[in-house]
């Protein structure tokens, strides 16, 4: 089985994460996108994320629409192993299922700061990865500490499809229409009312 991990705070989920999900489902030709809403982000601060429920929810909803919704699962798996970081969900998991062929998922916005996250290298050596363009950041994210390091990794477009067989480090930035919704425009839409 082919299964991408779709990691994030999603607070609040909206038409672009499901744009990234299903756009690596399509292109990756994985069998599975697990959409795994983060208990709390790291880099982010507590008060301004949203209760796990509300974002769990939030990604159900998204996540269902459309002909994606039987390709997706969502997930509250780094709740239940007490994972903090997405290094450690991703060693549990490998562990856990070692027939699966885990792809991680991210959109370019967090290749940008990918750098930051605890253990983004050994993460990069783990498993494939599937960056997804997002506006406005392309540039900053194929120019990132994280494409540079890995650049000799970095496959072609057209290999999306064999990405889930390559061996780590591996990784793909796939083009396409894009999706303008923001957490970050949605959180401050609804706090202006």
């Amino acid at each position: 089985m082919r299964v991408g991990l779709f990691g994030g705070s999603f607070n609040p989920a909206h038409e672009g994460h499901a744009h990234v999900a299903e756009t690596a489902l399509r292109r990756l030709e994985l069998d599975k996108v697990v959409w795994l809403v983060s208990p709390q982000n790291p880099l982010k601060s507590a008060h301004e994320t949203r209760p796990l429920a509300e974002r769990l929810a939030g990604a159900r909803l998204q996540a269902r629409g459309g002909a994606r919704g039987s390709g997706m699962i969502v997930s509250d798996a780094e709740t239940r192993l007490c994972s903090q970081y997405t290094i450690d969900t991703l060693r549990v998991l490998r562990a856990r299922y070692p027939g699966v062929k885990f792809v991680w998922i991210m959109g370019a916005d967090s290749l940008a700061t990918f750098h930051r996250w605890r253990g983004w290298t050994q993460i990069m050596r783990e498993v494939p990865v599937a960056v997804i363009s997002r506006p406005w950041i392309a540039l900053k994210a194929r120019t990132s500490p994280a494409a540079r390091r890995f650049a000799f990794a970095r496959k072609p477009a057209s290999a999306a499809a064999t990405l889930a067989d390559a061996t780590a480090p591996a990784w793909v930035y796939l083009t396409g229409p894009l999706n303008y919704a923001s957490s970050t425009a949605l959180r401050k839409r609804q706090a202006k009312g």
